[in-house]
């Protein structure tokens, strides 16, 4: 029983590791108290001024951390997206997303942030400000998942996201809602490298319908009040790309008929051209075309 339970989770095994590392280490620090919860957050978090003081490390312990203790809250969304996506593409794809989701959106932020400060856009106490948790790594990992949607519904993922993403950082959210935008690009990049035939299951239609509610959460969870917003808005242009798409791409049968041996396709038109003189000019007939010779 437990060999049976070990090899079905062998292809989950980056999901399942990371799921149990999260969820240790929020034991952990719930039962050491909310003062060494903080001291944790402070120790491990990306901000500029831990990074400007060479501690890189904190570009990977910050992954497993969340600063409000949201952990147990999160988990179950994420195991659902980290999942989806490994069965998609495999764990070494997955650990590749969440790493430059994470690690690229963090430094991307922060360069944009010292760039700020320095000239005096923002106030030097966001250097000290906290950063610490999973959700660029997991935003990104969302953006991987453009390449397994079906290509007449593409675009009206990648608009629909992007009009969600948009709407939270113009209503001037704390920079985090820029760095879910900024992951959120960097995975739909890097799924353009990914190549794959995905047979949507019902399984993997239940993954993939609580990983967009738990995406959702994440996008819009740094400013709640631009949820009535920001959801219909992406809602909206996501049903748009769709009207669009559908409105300019031709029906099977139009296409069926301009390829058909008796369509404007494939010879069709000439085939009709031939036919037609054929008629009108029969072998031997005396209206036939006369013959000019060149002089």
């Amino acid at each position: 029983m437990v060999s049976r339970l070990v090899s079905s989770l062998l292809p989950l095994r980056v999901t399942t590791a990371y799921a149990t590392a999260l969820f240790t280490v929020a034991t952990v620090l719930t039962a050491l108290g909310p003062q060494v919860q903080q001291r944790a957050v402070d120790l491990l978090s990306t901000n500029l001024h831990n990074l400007g003081h060479g501690h890189l490390d904190t570009l990977l312990g910050s992954a497993f951390v969340t600063s409000e203790g949201q952990t147990y809250l999160l988990l179950p969304g994420l195991v659902c997206l980290l999942a989806l996506a490994e069965l998609l593409w495999c764990s070494r794809r997955l650990l590749q997303a969440f790493a430059l989701g994470h690690v690229g959106a963090t430094l991307i932020v922060a360069a944009g942030l010292a760039g700020s400060i320095e000239f005096g856009w923002l106030p030097r106490s966001v250097a000290g400000a906290s950063d610490v948790g999973l959700s660029y790594g997991a935003i990104a990992v969302l953006g991987t998942l453009t390449a397994a949607i079906p290509a007449r519904w593409r675009a009206a993922w990648v608009s629909g996201w992007l009009t969600v993403a948009v709407v939270v950082v113009a209503s001037g959210a704390e920079f985090v809602a820029t760095g879910h935008a900024v992951a959120l690009v960097l995975g739909m990049l890097l799924s353009t490298r990914f190549r794959v035939t995905a047979q949507w299951t019902t399984p993997r239609l239940v993954l993939l319908s609580t990983a967009v509610a738990f995406a959702l959460l994440l996008l819009v969870g740094v400013s709640p009040g631009t949820a009535p917003v920001a959801a219909p808005a992406g809602l909206a242009v996501a049903l748009a790309m769709l009207w669009l798409a559908r409105a300019t791409t031709p029906s099977v049968a139009a296409v069926s008929a301009r390829h058909s041996p008796g369509g404007l396709g494939g010879g069709g038109a000439l085939r009709q051209l031939a036919v037609g003189l054929t008629n009108r000019y029969p072998r031997g007939h005396r209206d036939r075309p006369p013959v000019v010779q060149r002089r």
